[in-house]
Order: structure tokens, then sequence, then C-alpha cells
């Protein structure tokens, strides 16, 4: 073998491996954009469960079916709680009062976690005798 063949030979071998590079690139960028178009229909997915949950409980809430029952009571108590929440909200507002943002709010709980953590321990109750 002489010298321009083995250079031939080496340079087949360089265009064969780019080649394949190239196609494995595609290959891969094919794959990642079948993932997120499959991600984009998955979330379509969970849009419409939620909108089948809520048009659900729109119409059958009140009186909903066996398997459903659980979920619609959670919804229930957590709308009941909301608007508890709310009224304790307005109750506690001064007319005024910026809203606050969550960050403070977090802030907040987290200070008042703090102090509580701190504070002396109550008093403990006798232990009633039984007889």
């Amino acid at each position: 073998m002489d010298i321009k063949s083995t250079f031939e030979t080496l340079k087949d071998k360089a265009t064969d491996l780019a080649q394949a590079g190239v196609a494995q690139s595609k290959r891969l960028a094919e794959i990642a954009k079948l993932k997120a178009a499959n991600m984009a229909e998955e979330d379509a997915i969970k849009k419409a469960y939620i909108e089948i949950g809520k048009l659900y409980y729109a119409e059958q809430g009140a009186t909903p079916d066996g398997a459903f029952a659980a979920a619609c009571e959670r919804v229930t108590a957590s709308k009941a709680a909301i608007e508890t929440n709310n009224e304790r909200i307005a109750e506690l507002k001064q007319p005024g009062d910026p809203e606050p943002e969550v960050e403070e709010v977090a802030s907040l709980a987290e200070t008042e976690t703090l102090v509580v953590s701190e504070a002396a321990p109550a008093e403990e109750e006798p232990d009633e005798k039984q007889d």
C-alpha cells in the first residue's frame, strides 16, 4: 500500500464517521423533538382531565356517583375552607392596607414559626387519676 491509498482509506473512514455522526445527531434531534411533542400532549391531557373534573363537579358535585364522592367532598371542603379564610382576611384587613406578596406571607409564616418554637414550654396539666 502506498501513501496515497492509505490517505484515501483514512479519508473515506473519516467521511464515513462524519456521516454517521451527522445521522446520529439527526436521530437524537428527532428523538428530542418527539419527546417534547409527547410532553406537550401529556400537558394537553392533564388540562382536559382538569376540565372534565370541573365539568363533572359543576354538574354532579352535589350528588356525585360512588367513585367520585370522595374527590367531590375534598373539593367542597377546600372551597369552604377558602371561603372561611377569605372571610377572616376581610375581618383582619384595615382600609388602605396593601396586599402582601406571597413571599412576604411566607416570610411572616417563617417568623411566626420561629417565635413559636422559641416560646417557653407550656405548663403541663397533672394527669387525671383513674380509679
